[in-house]
């Protein structure tokens, strides 16, 4: 997601700095404004929403004003909720239920949400690296599509991946997220969103692989080596959409590999 500070049409575009500055003046004195202040600094409705709003939200708001926005009807709002939910998992009293409205909102029907649990988790990984572990190791091993694409999605982050175990997790995380994405879609009571799973889990892996190797070529080559050999069209498709992504395609030039996969 591209880091935006656009408002609604016809409201005076500002710096996310002046966007921070007065989300601490609203908390400050009138946190009951805040939901309408988020919500008129959205972005929304547009492709682009206020990712530096959020993270200051995230970053700054008390626990209550959180688990009320985590809950809202409003996408924008529940965004910002979820992601204010890493900073609340980062603190033991509080972590069991965070964790929990977390593993909920990596499945949510809106994707902002979504993506807004995995960037939750990202933000327990810059406090916390070893949580940050434990939390997508458990999800990544959950055999469930929602969560799989969280996992991927939190972790294939190159500023998390400057250590050997952050690493190894990354790959050992797209490995067990493929082989439920080549197992195809499970029954499911809804199978719409048994679809819309698969859909996200597939999306996250066609440039996740990408990030990972780029941290770890030697290792990553070699597990992507056997993924571009297999005929199941998602694994085409997961090979091909990381081929497009300039980080794996200078790994393949450095190594004189390019041409070798696909």
């Amino acid at each position: 997601m591209v880091v935006t500070s656009n408002v609604p049409a016809g409201s005076v575009r500002v710096s996310p700095g002046e966007d921070a500055d007065a989300l601490a003046d609203l908390l400050a004195r009138a946190p009951g404004d805040v939901p309408g202040f988020l919500s008129s600094r959205s972005g929304l409705p547009g492709p682009r929403a206020n990712l530096p709003l959020a993270d200051a939200f995230a970053a700054t708001a008390p626990a209550e004003l959180i688990w009320s926005l985590a809950d809202s009807p409003d996408e924008y709002l529940a965004f910002c909720g979820a992601e204010g939910l890493g900073r609340l998992a980062l603190a033991a009293p509080d972590r069991p239920e965070a964790l929990t409205a977390l593993r909920r909102a990596a499945a949510d029907d809106r994707w902002r949400v979504r993506e807004g649990a995995a960037r939750a988790v990202q933000l327990v990984g810059d406090a916390d690296p070893a949580l940050m572990h434990t939390i997508v190791e458990d999800w990544s091993a959950a055999r469930d599509a929602w969560l799989a694409r969280a996992a991927v999605a939190a972790i294939c982050e190159p500023r998390l991946l400057t250590g050997s175990d952050a690493q190894a997790l990354a790959l050992q995380v797209c490995d067990r997220a493929t082989t439920l994405l080549l197992a195809g879609e499970p029954p499911e009571a809804d199978p719409v969103r048994s679809r819309e799973a698969h859909r996200v889990l597939r999306q996250a892996l066609g440039y996740g692989w990408s990030v990972a190797i780029a941290a770890s070529p030697k290792a990553g080559l070699a597990t992507f080596h056997g993924l571009s050999a297999s005929d199941n069209p998602d694994a085409r498709w997961v090979v091909r959409s990381n081929l497009t992504k300039a980080r794996l395609r200078s790994v393949l030039a450095e190594r004189n590999l390019w041409g070798t996969l696909g």
